[in-house]
């Protein structure tokens, strides 16, 4: 039986959410998820015509959907880490639970555990005994490293590599292109810069950048 699913969030990622429910469909003898559509209380005319495109329906705003008293999975497309965790808490307190999407392209070690809301991309790598806490987003081509743990709402983007036994806290986003070195700390709510290479603990709430970034 299909379960009930909304996307929250026409931009880039949200798109891209969409991406990996079709996967997931398509990989599966019969379909996993009923798409009702896409929620978003601001989306731009050229992401209204691009949902257009793919052929999904845009729903309105999260008050507007949820007023209307459906019931649904949802997932939250939305690459902002603060955004994820006011919308997870709306969602959340109407008694709706995230969906863990992880495309079929996706390498899955032993022992590693996704949480509810996660939602993972094509071609990542994740190694054997690997925590991905609520509403946990990994971009395409991301690796991460055995033993480590990525912490709630944690943002890691496109190439990424996470090395083995390092801990992301909780809202911190991880740049394009980015090494974070094996056995390493990460403070909650940071941000790693595109292509930086990390060689040392992070305290949370700084923003680090270059090789090696400071």
């Amino acid at each position: 039986m299909t379960r009930p699913l909304v996307v929250i969030g026409a931009g880039g990622f949200g798109r891209e959410t969409l991406d990996v429910v079709a996967a997931v469909n398509a990989a599966a003898s019969t379909p996993v998820y009923d798409l009702l559509g896409v929620i978003d209380a601001g989306p731009s005319e050229l992401n209204l015509r691009r949902l257009a495109d793919l052929g999904v329906p845009y729903l309105g705003s999260e008050t507007e959907w949820l007023e209307r008293g459906e019931s649904a999975e949802y997932a939250i497309g939305i690459g902002a880490p603060a955004v994820r965790v006011r919308l997870a808490t709306l969602f959340d307190d109407h008694g709706l639970s995230p969906a863990t999407l992880v495309h079929p392209a996706v390498v899955v070690g032993s022992k590693s555990l996704l949480d509810p809301g996660v939602i993972v991309c094509a071609g990542v790598q994740i190694s054997t005994n690997v925590q991905l806490q609520r509403h946990v987003h990994l971009n395409p081509n991301v690796t991460i490293g055995h033993d480590s743990i990525l912490e709630p709402f944690v943002s890691v983007n496109p190439g990424a590599i996470v090395s083995g036994e390092v801990t992301v806290g909780s809202g911190t986003v991880i740049g394009s292109g980015a090494v974070i070195l094996q056995g390493l700390s990460i403070g909650s709510e940071s941000v790693i810069g595109a292509a930086a290479c990390v060689v040392g603990d992070v305290p949370p709430q700084v923003t680090v950048k270059g090789v090696p970034a400071r």
